[in-house]
């Protein structure tokens, strides 16, 4: 069974008044290859996600996003009241002592001032906090596997339709070998007619024509296609993680599909060749986002 690099996983969990959102997005990649957006108030616990993520997706580019939505009321930011108070005095003070007026719009100047608006503290999420983050981030990440697992059946699909596609090609060559050995020994004979009055060996162009014959033989080409095929096919159904093997083995077709092409000699067979080709890049291109 394949699975595909490809997915998507979102979960959404509350505690207390708060929302938590975990977020991932996962492309093929020859290793895993992790970026993080993690809520400030967790980013002490980098190392432990990073570790839960690696873990279950092993292989891709993985952007991770982890964040808290607040409340209403925390969100709000607060006043510093004394702060404030302390302004009015200072600006009393100095309105008294230089004759000058309050301004009209004294509360929008204050709300101005330095530290009248009190920053927002990073709180220390609790254990039981973390919990209910460690538990979203194991839902999102089963929804992402579940993602992969059924991108990787429509891939497991396209590849049973192109290995079928040159097994038949594969299938094809055979009746165009007779005749390719045919034209090859008639076109041999007629160049040799046209010297008239030169006299050869018939013996001897006999066991030339055969060694010939024989080093255009596609037979052993053809029987290991097929095995590679057939390899291929089983390392499917195999254990999840053989993204990279079946990388290998379309690459050994390509070798056998190329020497097919460079002994066939034959019209025919070539344009098989080249239908061959046309399969195999598909699976090259495909096989790139098996885990």
């Amino acid at each position: 069974m394949i699975y595909s690099m490809t997915g998507y996983g979102k979960s959404v969990a509350t505690f207390q008044d708060k929302k938590i959102c975990v977020e991932i997005r996962s492309l093929n990649g020859k290793s895993m290859d992790l970026s993080t957006r993690i809520a400030p108030q967790f980013k002490n616990r980098e190392m432990e996600i990073r570790a839960l993520v690696s873990n279950a997706l092993e292989r891709g580019k993985v952007d991770f996003s982890l964040w808290v939505e607040q409340g209403e009321k925390a969100d709000m930011p607060s006043i510093n009241i004394p702060v404030m108070q302390g302004y009015i005095e200072q600006m009393n003070e100095a309105a008294a002592a230089t004759g000058t007026a309050l301004p009209q719009n004294l509360f929008e100047v204050l709300l101005r001032m330095p530290d009248v608006i009190a920053r927002k503290e990073v709180y220390e999420a609790t254990d039981d906090e973390w919990s209910a983050v460690r538990a979203c981030i194991g839902e999102a990440i089963e929804e992402l596997l579940a993602f992969r697992r059924q991108e990787g059946e429509a891939l497991a699909s396209r590849f049973r339709g192109n290995i079928d596609n040159i097994a038949a090609l594969l299938a094809s060559v055979e009746p165009f070998e007779k005749e390719r050995v045919e034209k090859i020994r008639a076109r041999i004979v007629d160049s040799l007619e046209k010297f008239a009055g030169v006299d050869y060996d018939r013996n001897r162009l006999e066991q030339e024509m055969i060694f010939y014959i024989e080093k255009l033989d596609v037979n052993e080409e053809k029987q290991r296609l097929a095995n590679h095929l057939g390899y291929f096919v089983e390392t499917m159904e195999g254990p999840i993680g053989q993204g990279k093997k079946l990388g290998f083995i379309a690459q050994e077709m390509g070798r056998e599909i190329n020497t097919l092409g460079s002994k066939s000699n034959h019209a025919g067979m070539q344009n098989i060749v080249v239908k061959m080709k046309d399969e195999l890049e598909q699976i090259k291109e495909q096989v790139l986002n098996v885990m």
